[in-house]
């Protein structure tokens, strides 16, 4: 279903697991949020009041292993990235995101749980037009031998991801998704986070990925991959990097409308680039989409990805 007003969840879902990192159990709740709301963070187990966090590019304070974000204080919230990635997939504006440890769940390593916890809670629409950032020219980004690129688009979001290690069952793989809640569903929910076990072996010497396992990761050694019932589909590996870039670039605060590219990247280069646009007020600006024409005597019927026509609505700071 396509929607030309803002949308929330209907009620709340909970899911648990464990913290790809502490190892540790944790709760995460998905419920609804006001109009104009974005995604709220909400911490909670704390000594203390709860603590809010909005999903904004400004919160990000690390993304090394994962999307971290947090505040003055320090850290609220790590791995934000897959429940992102499946509210935005999924064609959410508001939501709030009750977290009651250090770390969103890993689950299994994609965004399956997070979207099946959305279809739980339904969706409801909104009374308030749907907001857009929509891309006005390129921007670009490289860090060593990785470049990342944002383009205008006249047709929705649309993410363009090439990746290349050195392991033979993984390569060079490519992977492109023309972002809408179905084509979220099929193609990239499921991909799962990846790595090696020479890089987990060293992660566990440091005091992470104590959760990590064969449950919740796709684990290669040198010559072959150690998951007994093998890959989702045979490019899993350049698909999951296309679903951590939907939930890293949710952190826009709004839809983007453009298309990404991304050649051997990752986390921290998806916050680059998107900063980088931010940072550039000629680069982009905010539109909103014309509400659908009702048929007198018909329900409402919503036709393309806006809706209808859309319209510039005020200034750039979304965040």
């Amino acid at each position: 279903m396509k929607f030309s007003r803002q949308t929330t969840l209907r009620s709340q879902a909970t899911v648990t697991g464990v913290g790809v990192h502490s190892g540790l159990p944790v709760n995460l709740t998905i419920g609804p949020a006001d109009v104009n709301a974005g995604f709220i963070f909400v911490r909670t187990g704390l000594d203390g009041s709860d603590r809010e966090v909005r999903a904004s590019a400004k919160s990000v304070i690390a993304t090394e292993l994962a999307t971290v974000l947090g505040d003055s204080s320090g850290p609220l919230v790590s791995t934000a990235e897959h429940v992102l990635a499946a509210l935005r997939g999924m064609g959410i504006d508001n939501a709030v995101i009750e977290v009651d440890g250090p770390e969103v769940p890993i689950m299994d390593g994609s965004a399956a749980a997070f979207v099946a916890a959305i279809d739980q809670a339904g969706i409801r629409e909104q009374s308030a037009p749907r907001r857009f950032i929509q891309v006005l020219k390129p921007i670009q980004v490289a860090i060593g031998d990785s470049f990342g690129e944002l383009r205008p688009n006249a047709n929705g979001f649309r993410a363009e991801v090439e990746i290349d290690f050195a392991h033979p069952l993984i390569g060079r793989q490519s992977y492109i998704l023309n972002l809408s809640p179905e084509n979220f569903r099929r193609e990239v929910a499921r991909a799962r986070t990846f790595g090696s076990m020479t890089d987990v072996a060293r992660l566990w010497s440091l005091g992470y990925a104590l959760g990590a396992s064969f449950d919740n990761s796709i684990v290669f050694d040198d010559t072959r991959m150690l998951n007994t019932e093998g890959l989702r589909y045979a490019d899993e590996c350049a698909r999951h990097k296309v679903l951590d870039a939907v939930g890293d670039l949710a952190l826009a605060g709004l839809p983007l409308l453009g298309a990404y590219r991304s050649v051997r990247g990752g986390h921290k280069l998806n916050h680059a680039v998107l900063t980088a646009l931010l940072a550039d007020h000629s680069a982009w600006r905010v539109i909103e989409a014309e509400p659908a024409r009702r048929p007198r005597g018909h329900a409402e019927v919503v036709t393309g990805m806006l809706g209808g026509m859309v319209a510039p609505a005020y200034g750039p700071d979304v965040s």
